[in-house]
């Protein structure tokens, strides 16, 4: 039988996902909803709401995003109209970019 490796996550990882998910708690409540509420409003079951404000890491990116939005957490620090601006500016450097990452046939030099 395969053996299977556990995920790690870094420390910094797991400290984000943590605050995110007392953020949402906090949002939560001070929105005067319960977590029933909050899961249904999501579109998930109450235990994934409850993984969620614990923190866990392994809960699908959307549906904390999602739960974050309902409660009102900001994002990156930006409204719709400046998220939008800050994609079209990531897409314009990404363009710039080569479309595929090659590893170089020559061993680096990090000697100085």
């Amino acid at each position: 039988m395969p053996r299977i490796q556990k995920r790690t996550y870094s420390k910094y990882s797991h400290e984000a996902a943590l605050l995110l998910g007392r953020l949402i708690r906090l949002g939560r409540k001070e929105r005067k909803l319960t977590s029933e509420e909050l899961a249904e409003r999501t579109g998930i079951s109450r235990g994934t709401l409850q993984r969620i404000e614990k923190g866990d890491p392994k809960v699908e990116i959307g549906l904390v995003f999602e739960a974050a939005t309902i409660v009102g957490v900001n994002l990156f620090d930006a409204d719709d109209r400046r998220l939008t601006k800050q994609i079209a500016r990531a897409e314009d450097k990404i363009a710039l970019l080569p479309k595929h990452i090659h590893k170089s046939s020559k061993g680096l030099r990090d000697e100085f």
